[in-house]
């Protein structure tokens, strides 16, 4: 008779503590972090330089007459072609016969010459009312891993590839968008860091001269707050591959901010801290000289993801179809009201006993982005999520595909990979789930502006 088979225990049970003791290395030191620091920044490096041309430097690949009468500009290949034998001057782009290829600066010419042109019921060109500024928008969320920093990415390409003019600012000291658009970030001065330190300096020396005219003593201008008096955004901006999308960088030590800015705000309790970015945003022109800022924020609603959501007119929060990730980002608008409800509060007070108008929060708008959305798993999870935000759902769920995972790899965005490495048709589907986020967003941008600009037009009347 034979024996039943032996059960196969678990891989946890029976483990030999001796031996398990025998697997440990020597306790580890702090020096240790820095040895694993050090690999990983050269790894980090290597791996970056994947979406980097054999110099060292990252370009945008070009553009073909398929994608860009497809994708980019509303005219039949067979138009464009036409075009662009009666106007020898236009760029030609590269290639023989019917299929040219383009850089994206060609691009924007080409759709120029067409919005001047071209058909007028035609968009050639993306709505963008003349005076008005650029809408600021944050991207945020204080979990991690929700997609915030790809989200921000392949928003500002949309919008590049679109017409529009982007600046794109990185608060996540962790610098992935800085990677991904190729910046260089030497140190915290090349951050956001000296903006907002110049904003704590032009409030000290407008209250130092109240003080020295009452005859009190000044709060005393360090080194740090001196110089930060003559940066400016030449200092800090920085072009990327993309010839209409800018940058403002970080790197690691950006993180000092998330513990000057408070003992700032001890100096000077007047000095208010969440203004910084809007301020310098408005006061230096950087408004007038873009069309959208997207601003990636850290996984924490810490001081800097603060002056985010202060300068911000548009609030995306990208959220996984997951009950850890829903519930999390209903703590996060709870910790959102708390914060500014609460900074509402303690300001308004003493507006009001000054005889100054009251500080008021808000937003054009806000919506919520399910993100690396699978639709075989999560279509019940993201419909009790629908239902739960209402209003502040996008309808549109991004989904994961395949050409998301190969852009990663190569550190680019989807917008930046050669369709000719994928079959046609699974490129056209993994675009397709980012063009429907960045239709859905350009509506709400320019209902935005038109708004804007329809009330603008009631007070001039």
């Amino acid at each position: 008779m034979n024996k039943p088979p032996t059960p196969i225990l678990p891989p946890y049970l029976n483990l030999d503590p001796k031996a398990a003791a025998a697997k440990l290395p020597d306790p580890i030191g702090t020096t240790r972090f820095a040895k694993a620091a050090a690999f990983c920044a050269k790894g980090r490096e290597d791996l970056a330089r994947r979406g980097y041309a054999p110099d060292g430097e990252k370009r945008l690949r070009k553009f073909s007459t398929w994608e860009v009468t497809r994708y980019l500009i509303p005219v039949a290949p067979a138009h464009l072609r036409r075009v662009l034998k009666s106007n020898p001057d236009l760029p030609q782009g590269e290639g023989d016969g019917g299929s040219k290829w383009f850089t994206l600066e060609e691009v924007l010419t080409l759709r120029q010459h067409f919005a001047s042109e071209g058909v007028s019921t035609k968009e050639y060109l993306p709505y963008r009312p003349e005076g008005l500024p650029a809408k600021i928008v944050a991207v945020a969320n204080f979990k991690g891993g929700v997609g915030k920093t790809s989200t921000a990415a392949h928003l500002a390409m949309s919008a590049a590839l679109d017409g529009y003019k982007v600046l794109v600012v990185d608060l996540d000291s962790q610098g992935s968008m800085t990677s991904i658009l190729g910046g260089k970030v030497v140190d915290e001065w090349q951050t956001v860091f000296p903006l907002i330190a110049k904003d704590y300096a032009k409030a000290v020396r407008a209250e130092n001269a109240v003080r020295t005219a009452a005859g009190q003593p000044e709060i005393p201008m360090d080194e740090t707050l001196t110089e930060a008096l003559e940066v400016s955004p030449r200092n800090l901006i920085q072009n990327t591959h993309w010839p209409n999308i800018d940058l403002i960088g970080a790197q690691l030590n950006l993180y000092w901010a998330e513990f000057q800015i408070p003992v700032w705000r001890m100096a000077l309790r007047s000095w208010p801290l969440w203004d910084g970015l809007g301020n310098f945003l408005a006061d230096e022109g950087v408004l007038d000289e873009y069309d959208v800022i997207f601003l990636d924020t850290p996984p924490a609603l810490g001081y800097l993801t603060i002056n985010a959501l202060s300068a911000a007119d548009i609030l995306l929060v990208p959220l996984g179809a997951s009950f850890l990730e829903f519930d999390s980002t209903g703590r996060f608008f709870d910790m959102l009201y708390s914060t500014f409800a609460s900074i509402e509060e303690g300001e308004n007070a003493a507006q009001r006993a000054a005889g100054l108008p009251e500080i008021n929060f808000e937003w054009d708008v806000v919506r919520a982005i399910i993100t690396r959305f699978d639709a075989s798993q999560q279509t019940d999870m993201a419909n009790v999520i629908q239902a739960y935000f209402g209003d502040f759902m996008n309808a549109h769920r991004q989904d994961y595909t395949a050409l998301v995972g190969q852009a990663g790899e190569q550190v680019n965005g989807i917008y930046e990979a050669d369709y000719r490495e994928f079959n046609r048709d699974t490129y056209v589907r993994g675009r397709e789930t980012f063009d429907r986020t960045y239709a859905e967003f350009k509506q709400l941008l320019i209902g935005c502006w038109w708004r804007d600009a329809a009330m603008r037009g009631e007070q001039d009347g």
